[in-house]
């Protein structure tokens, strides 16, 4: 299944560490096994990507699989992965936001599997004004059904 994920209100490149030092280039992507994919500066306004998902099981024993998912069996996840990129072009990760798969509506992860299409729409900022990090829950978050009206959320 198709899966887009929508990034809204981006908390800006620019970041400060706990100690105090800054951060300049911040950027976010997509978590591919263990490596950062599709970076977009944190000042985006048009963060997205679109990542494949396997959907397998029935309604009763639903789990998913692919290279962006993470976790075990019954707690699996899809990272956005936060770092700043050097001028040398390496990514020093700091922070990590999870995209819970067991926690989508099954109401709307079954009109989903119909069309083999589900976005989820994520607030980038965190409460500390930050880059969201952590599990992500609503209203930070939020699942339907690309172009089904009556989608509804989760």
């Amino acid at each position: 299944m198709r899966m887009s994920i929508i990034g809204f209100n981006p908390p800006g490149k620019e970041f400060c560490r706990p100690d105090g030092s800054p951060m300049v280039n911040v950027h976010v992507g997509v978590q591919r096994r263990r490596d950062p994919d599709a970076l977009v500066r944190a000042d985006s306004t048009d963060a997205r990507w679109d990542v494949d998902v396997d959907v397998v099981g029935d309604d009763a024993d639903i789990d998913f699989r692919g290279p962006v998912v993470q976790g075990k069996r019954g707690d699996r996840f899809v990272y956005l992965i936060w770092g700043e990129v050097h001028s040398g072009g390496e990514f020093e990760m700091f922070r990590r936001a999870k995209l819970m798969l067991n926690r989508i509506d099954r109401d709307v992860l079954a009109r989903a599997r119909v069309v083999d299409h589900i976005a989820v729409r994520v607030d980038m900022t965190g409460d500390d004004g930050g880059p969201r990090c952590a599990r992500v829950d609503p209203p930070a978050i939020e699942w339907s059904v690309p172009g089904a009206a009556d989608a509804g959320s989760g």
